[in-house]
């Protein structure tokens, strides 16, 4: 009778278990049953933007998925992370990051609202943008070689422009200086539009970003392009040298699109949101879209996009501790 009791008593708690299992098991396949939320902490219609939404769009041609894209931009891509980083770990809401969110562990070290690597689970690397050094057309130089001897002969008198303090192209220019001792001073601007526009009026030497922000006015005529910052050419600029080629230090600076979640999602879903992203990013139609803007399509694992992460940690704090470099 014993014997039949505890058999009893444990086919229930298998029942029961069983049971209890049901509703999580059905609910991780279920995944997704509704819209899927991804925030991109930067305004409309940039580099990020524009990666962002094609990327997502061919998610939801694949998979028939909803996803509702959000920008949320404010403090160097602080406050969209934060809010990404706060919401519910079920595999319903997304972040885009770029290089800038690597340089931010740094940056704001102490003070931000969250953990650059511990509060997200990285995706998949989206693609690689490589920078591009251009001058204004009233400098005397035609590569990085004469662009260094008149730094040289021109002590003090020659300024480079960024989209901000902190911004990948600002960090790859200060590295340019530490790798080449090159004399040179940072005016940061309040995006790339209006340091554009004083390198084209002559008021400030240097400016560099990326391809698709640089090169349609490099083939005006309106300003000078004399390196990129890659070991090798890029489609989106083909044109122009590497900084080797051009006489200068071989040396990579690029921004970079990111796709992270929260850390606790479920891996599985993780998984397969990078999976999607891979193939999506690597179907023919994305990858001609992506040359044309400079971006090396990459979509990996999410292993490889946080060892990518981890690396870029590494690399740009030791350039903002050499240069000095301080939050605004």
């Amino acid at each position: 009778m014993r014997t039949f009791c505890a058999a009893r008593r444990i086919a229930m708690r298998v029942a029961l278990g069983l049971t209890l299992a049901v509703p999580l098991l059905a609910s991780a396949q279920a995944w997704p049953n509704k819209p899927i939320k991804w925030i991109i902490p930067y305004p409309p219609g940039g580099i990020t933007d524009s990666a962002t939404r094609m990327v997502v769009q061919k998610v939801q041609e694949q998979t028939g998925w909803t996803i509702v894209v959000e920008n949320k931009p404010g403090a160097n891509s602080i406050l969209g992370a934060d809010i990404a980083a706060r919401a519910a770990p079920d595999g319903y809401t997304f972040l885009t990051v770029i290089g800038a969110h690597a340089a931010n562990a740094t940056l704001y070290a102490g003070r931000l609202p969250y953990d650059v690597v511990k509060s997200f689970s990285p995706v998949s690397l989206v693609g690689i943008a490589p920078l591009v050094m251009t001058v204004n057309n009233n400098l005397p130089v035609k590569d990085v070689k004469d662009l260094l001897a008149y730094i040289k002969a021109n002590p003090g008198k020659v300024s480079f422009g960024s989209s901000g303090v902190g911004a990948a192209a600002h960090l790859t220019q200060e590295l340019f200086k530490q790798n080449t001792g090159a004399d040179i001073a940072h005016v940061p601007y309040k995006g790339t539009a209006p340091a554009l526009n004083d390198l084209m009026g002559g008021n400030l030497q240097i400016l560099t970003d990326t391809a698709s922000a640089l090169m349609p006015h490099v083939r005006s005529g309106k300003i000078k392009a004399v390196a990129v910052f890659a070991n090798k050419r890029i489609p989106g600029a083909a044109e122009v040298p590497t900084i080797a080629e051009a006489g200068g230090p071989a040396m990579e600076g690029s921004t970079w699109v990111m796709f992270l979640t929260q850390s606790a999602v479920p891996k599985n879903i993780v998984a397969r949101m990078s999976a999607e992203t891979a193939k999506a990013i690597n179907s023919p139609e994305l990858r001609a879209k992506f040359e044309s803007l400079g971006i090396e399509s990459v979509g990996n694992t999410p292993e490889q996009a946080g060892k990518f992460l981890d690396d870029e940690i590494v690399k740009w704090a030791k350039v903002i501790a050499a240069a000095g470099v301080k939050a605004e």
